[in-house]
């Protein structure tokens, strides 16, 4: 793996223990967890290793790309990703440490959810999100 071979892994981790913000799009945002939900590999989406310096799984794109969710789903259904996050286009997932801390979305309605496998099925919980563009004047 490249990141490994020229330590990329590393002076991430040390600029990110040093309290500098790190932040991502996409693969840019699950790269930070343990895993993620991806279509980077050919196929279907499917499970990607990740970092592991924030714990679960994270799945981006949930509204925007029509088989993101039943992918979720079908894949924590299956053991194959642990309980999660999922966010919808424009919500940015934003932690201190290892705390999820206030959700901001740059689209009115976008929406961050927690995923937990159960007994009975997968429970999705919908998060507080802060919506950036409210109290904005119209013209």
């Amino acid at each position: 793996m490249v990141v490994s071979q020229w330590e990329l892994d590393k002076i991430l981790k040390e600029v990110w223990e040093s309290g500098v913000i790190l932040a991502g799009l996409s693969t840019g945002s699950i790269c930070w967890f343990e895993q993620g939900v991806t279509d980077s590999l050919p196929g279907e989406l499917t499970v990607l290793p990740c970092l592991g310096w924030l714990q679960r799984s994270n799945c981006p794109h949930y509204d925007g790309e029509l088989e993101r969710r039943p992918a979720y789903h079908r894949l924590l259904s299956a053991g194959k990703i642990s309980d999660g996050y999922a966010a919808d286009d424009g919500v940015a997932l934003h932690f201190i440490e290892n705390r999820l801390e206030p959700i901001f979305s740059s689209r009115p309605y976008a929406k961050a959810y927690r995923l937990q496998r159960m007994e009975d099925g997968i429970q999705e919980t919908p998060l507080e999100t802060v919506y950036l563009g409210a109290g904005l004047a119209k013209n």
